[in-house]
């Protein structure tokens, strides 16, 4: 196999080049998934708007299934645009991805109501959310893989944990801007036009994100295996594309579980107004933006499976007796701390996690399979999380089955793959 060492930074001028080159992928990642997860935190006025129904549970579940469909577009996304960042660049897909994501986003933001043109507008909704969805296959894995290679052999924990932080931020950002909407505006105005503002401030993709990628230079690493696209067959990376597979069902269950769907659970159970259900997420959303990094350096310290083992054990472990504590009418100052705790307790394997799983791939493949692992796993763990946990209540009766009939066996999953991992920290990317 024809591999490319990256070495650590041997320059002045290279390591401004990585740290400038990081700052503009993380902003240009937080845009585009404050855009792509905004959807989750409006998923009750989207309900209303587009799917009505007379009952609520029903126009939750098809709001929940809409946004679920953007997560089957992703892992042709992740082959595509990929395929596409190890064969072009990681530069010249992560513009394709800006503009997908603005595309679809604004389109949001502008698209008549089912009231105005009927069941074009559920259609319509559909194919706008499949577009943000090829566009966030691609941009997962290429943009870590861009942080990544752009790292100091001996940060690759910290610089890798800015694609989280700012995938984070971005939901951060989302879900204070809806909050903020809720907080500002009537629920008739938010009903009427309100929801509409949070994806109409998609545009500032193109200007901001757009105009920081075109300014960075290629990676290193990327440079150096140019040849090796063209001497190693693409399916030879398909046994280490199942290992990202694994190693993402645990994170993306635990994020999109705890994070996306956490304000529907808490207004439902826990007796939070929609506004409180807002603020209280966008709190631990705070608390898990600001551990990230800290364990991303820590990874590099002493390892990164210690870190991603102790948040796979903590939450298949943990969920179970918190959700029965937050249900019940609990309220807000018992719902924000153990929110702020699950936050942090994801953010060991959020720190760790882009390191770990870019570290199982060649350079020339990385970003083909590791966009295609990771971005079919979403879509078939992750993306449907909100509607199989509505589903599962629906189901059993039991607000908290989610958490043992769905996050558990994630967690075990993944815990198995991390076991099987080597230890990867301080060592040269192949």
């Amino acid at each position: 196999m024809a591999e490319a060492s990256v070495l650590a930074a041997p320059s002045a001028d290279l390591a401004d080049n990585s740290r400038r080159a990081i700052w503009a992928a993380a902003i240009g990642n937080l845009l585009e998934w404050y855009d792509f997860g905004v959807y989750a935190y409006l998923a009750g006025l989207i309900a209303t708007k587009f799917f009505p129904n007379t009952d609520p549970t029903a126009s939750l579940l098809a709001a929940f299934a809409a946004y679920g469909v953007g997560f089957l577009a992703r892992p042709l996304g992740g082959i595509v645009i990929g395929r596409l960042g190890d064969t072009r660049g990681r530069k010249a897909a992560l513009m394709l991805t800006i503009f997908l994501m603005a595309f679809g986003t604004v389109g949001l933001g502008l698209l008549p109501s089912y009231e105005a043109i009927g069941v074009w507008a559920p259609i319509l909704l559909v194919g706008l959310r499949i577009v943000q969805g090829l566009a966030a296959g691609g941009e997962w894995g290429t943009s870590t893989a861009f942080m990544v290679e752009w790292a100091p052999q001996h940060r690759r924990g910290l610089y890798g944990s800015f694609q989280q932080v700012s995938t984070a931020g971005g939901s951060l950002l989302g879900s204070a801007v809806a909050a903020i909407m809720t907080s500002s505006l009537s629920q008739a105005a938010m009903l009427d036009w309100g929801w509409r503002v949070p994806f109409l401030f998609g545009v500032l993709l193109l200007f901001v994100g757009a105009y920081l990628r075109r300014n960075v230079e290629e990676t290193p690493s990327y440079e150096a295996s140019r040849r090796a696209v063209a001497d190693q067959p693409v399916i030879a990376g398909f046994p280490l594309g199942a290992l990202a597979f694994g190693f993402t069902i645990f994170w993306t269950v635990a994020y999109y579980t705890l994070l996306a769907w956490m304000p529907s659970f808490t207004q439902r159970f826990a007796g939070l107004t929609p506004s409180e259900a807002l603020w209280s997420n966008t709190i631990g959303l705070i608390a898990m933006v600001i551990a990230v990094p800290f364990w991303g350096a820590l990874s590099d310290r002493i390892g990164r499976k210690p870190l991603l083992m102790a948040s796979a054990i903590g939450i298949g472990l943990l969920a179970y007796p918190l959700f029965s504590l937050m249900t019940g009418g609990t309220g807000l100052a018992l719902v924000m701390p153990l929110q702020i705790l699950l936050g942090i307790l994801l953010a060991l394997y959020s720190g760790a996690g882009p390191a770990a799983i870019s570290e199982i791939f060649p350079t020339h493949l990385r970003s083909t399979w590791m966009s295609s692992g990771y971005a079919l796993s979403v879509a078939i763990f992750g993306g449907f999380a909100p509607f199989i946990a509505t589903w599962l209540i629906q189901a059993t009766g039991s607000p908290v089955s989610p958490t043992y009939l769905y996050l558990l066996p994630a967690a075990v999953i993944s815990l198995a793959v991390i076991c099987s991992l080597k230890e990867t920290a301080g060592t040269k990317l192949r």
